[in-house]
């Protein structure tokens, strides 16, 4: 069994929008998308890696706005710190692949190291905070938390930005403005590429 499929069947044991599950389903999809990218037809890569970076952007800017203030206080100081970095790091390489040439070596070389980093990040999240999470929070606290991320989701910014990651203050007050421009770039985008 992929990691993916055991992250989507850990994700179905748990209620519906239960923080946990939401974030163990996006995971998965991140793996497929990843792996989509890596392997799949070369004329849906690009609108693939389009995808993905729009996943990671708003998944990552969700978990620090709504996981990582409870996971502070459930999980600890240091394994949030640990994530926040991951996050920022993460975010700079985002920001450089979109910016390359999907065909090209060195696409690939980052990529690679991107994709090892992200899933040993998820990884972590897995091992160290979501537990905590399940054990210190109840159902609805869970659910509270997996409703507002993905409502937050809903309103996040499609792009990295480096400025404001690791930052959920930032993020809170930059982000509704940046989320506005990505959208705007987003759509142009797929008007030209149509």
């Amino acid at each position: 069994m992929s990691r993916a499929q055991e992250e989507r069947t850990e994700a179905e044991k748990l209620p519906d929008e239960d923080v946990v599950g939401v974030l163990l389903s996006q995971h998965a999809r991140i793996r497929d998308l990843f792996a989509a990218v890596r392997t799949g037809p070369a004329e849906r890569r690009k609108e693939t890696f389009h995808e993905l970076r729009a996943l990671l952007a708003v998944h990552e800017t969700a978990e620090e706005m709504i996981v990582r203030p409870v996971a502070k206080k459930v999980a600890g100081e240091n394994e949030v710190a640990k994530r926040h970095d991951e996050e920022e790091e993460a975010n700079h390489v985002l920001a450089r692949l979109e910016k390359m040439v999907l065909e090209s070596a060195e696409f690939r070389t980052l990529f690679a190291d991107f994709e090892r980093s992200v899933s040993a990040h998820a990884d972590s999240e897995e091992r160290e905070e979501f537990p905590a999470l399940l054990r210190e929070c109840d159902q609805e606290q869970r659910t509270k938390m997996g409703k507002r991320l993905l409502a937050v989701e809903k309103a996040a910014p499609t792009h990295p930005h480096p400025a404001t990651a690791g930052s959920p203050p930032a993020q809170w007050t930059l982000g509704p403005f940046a989320a506005l421009a990505d959208r705007v770039r987003d759509a142009v985008r797929s008007t030209a590429e149509g």
